[in-house]
């Protein structure tokens, strides 16, 4: 006899809808005659081995969609990393509960999560429907056009670094962004949406997904600098050399380390200091600052795209749909269809568990230090409507009488 329960969880950094797709779940889950309970998992899957549940069934549509339009993981979140062993504690619990489908929202290691645990409910015969719902602001999940929560931090990049081209250009100098993004740039590459006019910055963007040189950067920044006599730079913290060294090691005296190894490249404002104590020390220029943006960018309020809510909103409701009615376990994918319009498809978990997309080539200009057209035009659309726009005064220049 079925049970009726599922279970939604959040995983992974959080962003500006990944509620959106919590509600999409829980509202649509609602909708079925044959749901009995929908519970939710405090902080991912640590929740879920600690029989941290609550029951979402009692929560207001209202109250839902209050928590919808908020930022941040409305449930918590977590960074662990599970294995085979740390699954099969989730795998134990959700049979416990009886849990019937199982929905994960989140990123790469998310989905491998998902993966994991599906495979584990079929190797033991458990009838379990396991669903990833994608989120992630670095938009690297393959299979996708993008990713939500990508496009309310990319609109948060384009309007801080128009903000800062304006503070650039009213007291020149130059300025550095250091943007998330270990392996893919995408993110970074959003700093590029804020130009309006041709000397606008950033004047110099690099990804991870070209070779970062240090002799090469100075000489790009003299260069921009030489003819604006300031210079914009946005900068990805997983920038790295021929070797796939991270520049932050190269540069940095002590290095930190997170849970899984990886060197902490966003919760610092190393990288950011570092180059801008080279552009100080080889190029003699006095005016030289940097921001690291960090979890700003993740879940700033109010500025948030309508696009980006509208299909976190939809991919939490395909999955269910997909779960009631597919027939077989997956990934939710985002495709684009039209100028802009889009379409969602369920993806094999395999397909799409610990891989990782980066920028393509014809995203990113020959020289490396600038996006294309095409990125623009890809881009552009998911920002959503209202961005602000900055103008120019048009002056007309005074004859000078005392002539120094």
């Amino acid at each position: 006899m079925s049970s009726g329960k599922i279970l939604v969880a959040q995983g992974g950094g959080p962003t500006a809808v990944i509620n959106q797709s919590l509600a999409g779940v829980v509202l649509e889950a609602r909708r079925f005659r044959d749901v009995t309970r929908v519970y939710g998992a405090l902080h991912g899957v640590r929740g879920i081995i600690n029989e941290d549940l609550v029951d979402l069934t009692r929560e207001t549509s209202h109250n839902l969609e209050q928590v919808a339009a908020t930022p941040s993981s409305a449930l918590g979140s977590t960074r662990d990393k599970p294995d085979l062993a740390y699954c099969a504690e989730i795998f134990k619990v959700l049979k416990a509960h009886q849990i019937e489908q199982f929905y994960y929202i989140g990123g790469n290691d998310s989905s491998d999560t998902v993966r994991i645990v599906s495979e584990q409910a079929q190797a033991g015969g458990y009838p379990l429907r396991c669903m990833h719902i994608p989120k992630t602001i670095d938009n690297d999940l393959v299979g996708n056009d993008h990713t939500p929560g990508f496009p309310s931090a990319a609109r948060f990049v384009a309007q801080a670094f128009a903000g800062a081209n304006l503070d650039n250009a009213a007291l020149p100098g130059v300025y550095v962004g250091v943007v998330m993004g270990r392996h893919a740039g995408f993110l970074t590459a959003a700093a590029a949406l804020g130009k309006k006019f041709p000397d606008d910055g950033p004047h110099l963007i690099y990804l991870p997904e070209r070779v970062f040189s240090l002799d090469q950067f100075l000489a790009d920044v003299k260069a921009v600098y030489a003819r604006y006599g300031r210079c914009v730079i946005a900068v990805s913290e997983g920038i790295h050399d021929a070797s796939g060294e991270p520049i932050a090691t190269l540069l940095a005296k002590e290095v930190e380390r997170d849970a899984h190894g990886n060197v902490q490249l966003s919760g610092t404002g190393a990288l950011a200091d570092l180059l801008c104590d080279e552009i100080k020390a080889k190029l003699g220029i006095k005016r030289v600052r940097g921001d690291t943006f960090g979890y700003l960018q993740r879940s700033f309020i109010g500025c948030v795209s309508d696009v980006d809510q509208r299909e976190a909103r939809e991919v939490g409701e395909k999955a269910v749909q997909f779960a009631m009615w597919g027939g077989r376990d997956g990934s939710v994918a985002i495709k684009r269809t039209g100028f802009y319009s889009v379409d969602y498809e369920l993806l094999s978990l395999t397909d799409v568990a610990g891989k990782t997309r980066v920028m393509e080539d014809e995203f990113i200009s020959a020289s490396g230090t600038d996006v294309t057209d095409a990125f623009r035009m890809y881009l552009r659309p998911l920002l959503g409507s209202g961005m602000p726009d900055a103008f120019r005064l048009r002056p007309a220049p005074v004859e000078k009488i005392l002539k120094r």
